[in-house]
């Protein structure tokens, strides 16, 4: 009986011993690992040269390190990197993360960068439960990245270069540039004809200017005249012209009451007159007979006959 309490104390006793083990183990990764927050990225390219334990920095200063770098079977072109960064870190809306290399020894860290004063932390859960930073390629990320299509590009480009300086294209950039050095001569052999054809179109242009304002002057001036003396002068056309249509009127009135007495004259008066004139015509005539008697014989010659003339017969 006593074998065995014995047994049953000294398990006691170490079983005792293993949990303040466990727990001294504990509280002293707690105090070398102080409060950190965890983070996940989505890496779509390659993350050579991380491993757990690679180094996190913000702006250039250490400041967590890779926790958990993951395969996701479902999205295979992506890679999850879980980082823990330390409580004071500022991970706000706006921060990126980028692998980059270190030196020459293949090794890669993550970087953190972008922050912005004054924005919200990135503190909602991802899928995978812990918040999610986004990503930006760094430069040799990037390089990589573009590589095949840059190469594609250089190779599209020599093609081309090698296209346009073949043997006739040669011959034709040499005969372009020739002209082009004979062209450079002459203008600069009528470089002072230049000169002076420039400097008359500046004082055409100038002259021109000048012209310009006259005539706006001139214009400004023809409506100050249009408005002082063409305009009174207007109104009194118009009024003249008023009056003498009132006077045509008035005219042509008058001619209207007049016509039915113009057509009794005509029909009357005219043919009496005509018949008085013809009658005094032959008064006249008369008088004229008897005045050339009184002449030639005196009343006698009026008032008797005339004698004849003695005749005598011959041979008597």
């Amino acid at each position: 009986m006593e074998t065995r309490s014995n047994h049953v104390l000294v398990g006691g006793v170490v079983l005792g011993l293993l949990v303040l083990t466990l727990a001294t183990i504990i509280w002293i990764m707690h105090i070398g690992n102080p409060d950190r927050k965890q983070f996940d990225i989505f890496f779509k390219q390659s993350v050579d040269g991380l491993a757990k334990g690679s180094q996190v920095t913000f702006s250039g200063v250490p400041t967590g390190k890779v926790e958990e770098i993951k395969l996701m079977p479902d999205s295979p072109e992506f890679v999850r990197v879980r980082i823990s960064v330390d409580e004071g870190v500022p991970v706000l809306q706006g921060t990126t993360a980028s692998i980059a290399g270190v030196g020459f020894t293949g090794v890669s860290q993550i970087n953190l960068d972008g922050a912005i004063k004054g924005a919200p932390p990135i503190s909602e859960p991802g899928p995978y439960g812990k918040p999610v930073i986004p990503t930006r390629q760094g430069g040799l990320g990037a390089l990589l990245s573009t590589a095949p299509q840059l190469l594609e590009r250089l190779t599209t480009l020599t093609e081309r270069m090698t296209s346009l300086l073949s043997d006739q294209n040669q011959k034709s950039i040499t005969g372009i540039l020739a002209n082009v050095d004979k062209l450079s001569g002459d203008l600069a052999a009528r470089g002072p004809e230049i000169a002076a054809t420039l400097a008359q179109t500046r004082i055409a242009v100038q002259q021109a200017g000048d012209a310009a304002q006259k005539i706006g002057a001139l214009a400004d001036t023809t409506n100050a005249a249009m408005q002082s003396d063409v305009k009174p002068m207007l109104a009194n056309l118009n009024q003249t012209v008023a009056a003498a249509k009132h006077t045509l009127e008035s005219i042509d009135s008058t001619v209207s009451e007049a016509k039915p007495g113009l057509r009794a004259f005509s029909a009357q008066t005219i043919p009496e007159i005509s018949q008085l004139v013809r009658d005094l015509t032959e008064m006249s005539e008369a008088l004229t007979g008897v005045a050339n008697r009184l002449d030639r014989g005196g009343a006698g010659a009026v008032l008797g006959g005339s004698k004849l003339p003695d005749y005598k017969p011959k041979g008597r």
